[in-house]
């Protein structure tokens, strides 16, 4: 690492040079070839999966999206001749369109039961001739402009469905990117007290997010990538690149505090803190890469994405940070501190102020606080019992929009399952299944929680039949799934008895509850995975069994409670609304599966830089409470303040008006701020004063197997060839080496050694 520092500083031009030209190389190609997103939630061999194959391959023009125009009037009825003529000639319209592969109007003798009761609403179905990932946004925009252009004083007309949405887009994305980096900048400076030390990390971090973004929209092209994916990589990318820089940049500026010249600082800093900064990106990649164990290509390309976007952030950390801060050289530190070194000369950076009364604290009072925090997380985490994965549809969007608006009209007009209708849809084989198709429709009407039976289609061939049912329940409700249920496992093989009928299930909450059940199944494997890598990292950099285990538990609860939050705010909808999110509604199934990945990295990050800290005291005095509060101390400013630009960063993407990425801003600024304030500064340095030397233990056997390596390299500090850990508390080893560490750094810096030992380094609590 120290190598490749000194290389960046010698040819810091060329290196800036480099990161531009990929910048604008990758930001070139990507509005060349365009985006190629897709959010295919199939899952190989569903049920769901199998009617929309058979709607796509039998029935022509009815695999494509449908979508639906929506019209109500409060004064006379929609069977008025006015408003008869004027929506029949937009419909005709609409059927010429691009794209349009056929219109059913509610006028047309096929159109029965698309007039609500009360004669004020009407509905039309316009099916595409594909579906809404692969339509351009340019035919879907043409239907809306067509159909609102019949809209008129005493006449709403609005639409609704996935193609309708691709014209609403998010529009507060490039605002939410704007305020989260403002806010950064903010904390950066209040921080720093030094416009050059602010600026560093956002740059570093947008010039690498910048070229992962675009490097996303290429990934789109080679394979299957969520179209949330370029949000999701930009939340990560500039929350831990913010923070990846934050942490070299402070050890660079102690660094120069210190009296080292600005080259030896930036290398410096890289060759130490910029080790930890690896280690801690490839955790959080461990972590998004455990999705590819469900074998998922909807998570695949989304986990890569993710990940790339990691990668990206840490290799500008250590390559193209340490090259600016060779261009800005003293100007890193303060007027203040630029002045108060030249007059002083250099000095050690003492923690004090209210890290170390926290720490002193914390060591005073390890079982009350302890208790307490376990407390906060156990509450959090509560809501996370009832989380219900499902359809997140329209009616959750916000009540401006066109399709709330025509999700709404629907459901007071015709009831709310008419958004989610089920699609049954059968391979007939002789006289016997056509026979048994023909009687389905009967067994269906007097089915609990159907509302409505539409007319069997057959195909062309008449070798496959397919029928509508509309629930009495909304497309997300658990009523609605419960009939997916009972349709597949009591009314649709009562039908197939004793004849080669096959009827597939399929429909909006067929397809989720399908995915969603492919997902838990496969969860417990995947989390499992995920815990066991961490937990292995940790061990090969701790050498202890303690630490590892703490963090998979502290990861879990970090998890849960920060579930418990979404929970609270999406699904009971405790605010959404103030927040522009839309109304309550179930947790989309994707969202625990990235969720685990992304809040176990970032989790891991402060657990590597606090616990980092914290074994290299225990490596030198052997001292566990020392260890914990020298640890806690000298790493809590720095935690604090990353955790404060990371949580801003995240809860900016609320703005962006998309419910998904609200999920994930939330989520993820709940997860830090939990992590960093509750779990890393308060219940695991309480733990770890309990436990005592126990943290430290590894058995004897194990100690011998295992690789050495280090987190982050001490800087004065020499490193134990053999660590004698014991569960005692002594290492007697590293204890030896005390004075000599003591009367060194006393020469280094000029301070007394009387001084050095009446820090927090020595003061108990």
């Amino acid at each position: 690492m120290a190598a490749l520092a000194r290389w960046c500083v010698r040819h810091r031009l060329l290196t800036v040079l480099l990161w531009l030209t990929a910048l604008g190389g990758v930001t070139a190609a990507a509005q060349v070839m365009g985006s190629s997103y897709s959010n295919d939630y199939d899952t190989s061999g569903s049920e769901s999966g199998h009617a929309a194959q058979l709607l796509d391959q039998r029935f022509r023009g009815l695999g494509g999206d449908s979508d639906s125009v929506v019209w109500h009037t409060d004064r006379g009825s929609v069977r008025t001749g006015e408003v008869r003529q004027d929506i029949s000639r937009t419909l005709a319209t609409l059927a010429k369109l691009p794209g349009v592969a056929s219109v059913v109007s509610p006028y047309a003798p096929d159109g029965d039961g698309r007039i609500s009761e009360d004669g004020r609403t009407a509905y039309a179905t316009v099916t595409f001739d594909r579906q809404a990932d692969d339509l351009p946004k340019a035919q879907a925009q043409a239907v809306v402009d067509t159909a609102k252009a019949a809209a008129t004083d005493t006449l709403d007309v609005d639409l609704g469905g996935d193609a309708v949405a691709l014209t609403e887009g998010s529009t507060g994305a490039h605002s939410s990117e704007i305020v989260g980096v403002v806010v950064a900048a903010v904390v950066l400076f209040l921080a720093f007290g030094s416009l050059a030390a602010s600026a560093l990390p956002l740059a570093t971090a947008l010039v690498s997010v910048g070229t992962a973004y675009a490097g996303i929209g290429l990934l789109g092209h080679v394979m299957t990538v969520a179209d949330f994916a370029p949000m999701l990589g930009l939340l990560i990318g500039l929350g831990v690149g913010i923070d990846y820089a934050l942490f070299i940049v402070t050890r660079h500026r102690k660094g120069l505090k210190r009296g080292l010249t600005v080259t030896e600082a930036a290398t410096n800093a890289v060759a130490t803190t910029g080790r930890a900064v690896v280690f801690a990106g490839a955790t959080v990649c461990i972590a998004l890469l455990g999705m590819l164990v469900l074998r998922l290509g909807f998570l695949n390309g989304v986990a890569i994405a993710a990940s790339l976007t990691v990668v990206l952030t840490v290799a500008a950390s250590v390559t193209l940070l340490p090259s600016l801060l060779s261009f800005a050289g003293t100007r890193a530190l303060s007027r203040r501190e630029r002045a108060r070194l030249a007059t002083r000369g250099p000095e050690p950076e003492v923690p004090g102020g209210l890290a170390v009364r926290w720490s002193l604290f914390v060591e005073r009072h390890p079982k009350l606080l302890g208790a307490l925090a376990a407390g906060v997380m156990l509450l959090l985490a509560l809501p996370t019992f009832s989380l219900h994965l499902g359809t997140s549809d329209q009616g959750n969007n916000p009540a401006t929009t066109t399709t709330r608006q025509a999700y709404d009209r629907l459901a007071d007009g015709f009831g709310p399952g008419v958004n989610g209708p089920l699609a049954l849809v059968a391979h007939l084989d002789g006289a016997d299944d056509r026979l048994a198709m023909d009687q389905l429709p009967d067994l269906l009407r007097t089915t609990k929680g159907v509302a409505s039976v539409g007319p069997i289609t057959f195909n062309g061939s008449g070798d496959t039949a397919s029928l509508t049912v509309v629930p009495t329940s909304a497309p997300q409700s658990r009523q609605t799934s419960d009939l997916v249920e009972r349709l597949r496992t009591d009314v649709v093989p009562r039908a197939e008895a004793d004849t080669s009928l096959e009827v597939y299930v399929g429909g909006v909450t067929a397809s989720y509850d399908d995915f969603a059940g492919t997902i838990v199944g496969k969860l417990p494997l995947f989390v499992g995975v995920v815990i066991t890598l961490g937990c292995l990292l940790l061990l090969l950099a701790f050498r202890s069994v303690g630490i590892p285990l703490k963090a998979a538990v502290m990861n879990v609860a970090a998890v849960a409670s920060s579930f418990g939050v979404v929970v609270a705010i999406f699904q009971w909808g405790w605010g959404s609304e103030l927040l522009g999110l839309g109304g309550g509604g179930p947790i989309e199934p994707f969202l625990p599966v990235i969720m685990v990945s992304v809040l176990f990295g970032l989790s891991m990050d402060y657990q590597v830089f606090l616990v980092s800290r914290m074994y290299e005291e225990w490596l030198e005095t052997g001292d566990n409470r020392r260890a914990v509060r020298v640890g806690l101390a000298e790493t809590g400013r720095v935690i604090n303040s990353a955790a404060v630009i990371m949580i801003s960063v995240f809860l900016a993407f609320v703005l962006s008006g998309d419910r998904v990425i609200a999920m994930f801003g939330i989520a993820l600024a709940a997860a830090v701020a939990l992590d960093a304030f509750v779990l890393r500064t308060l219940l695991v340095p309480a733990l770890m004063h309990l436990l005592g030397g126990a943290n430290w233990w590894l058995p004897g056997r194990l100690d011998r197997w295992l690789p050495r390596i280090s987190v982050e390299a001490p800087e004065h500090r020499p490193r134990a060839t053999v660590p004698g850990q014991r569960a005692t508390g002594h290492a007697p080893h590293e204890a030896r080496h005390r004075v000599t560490f003591v009367k060194r750094e006393s020469a280094l810096t000029g301070e007394s050694a009387v001084k050095r030992e009446s820090d927090v380094r020595d003061t108990a609590g």
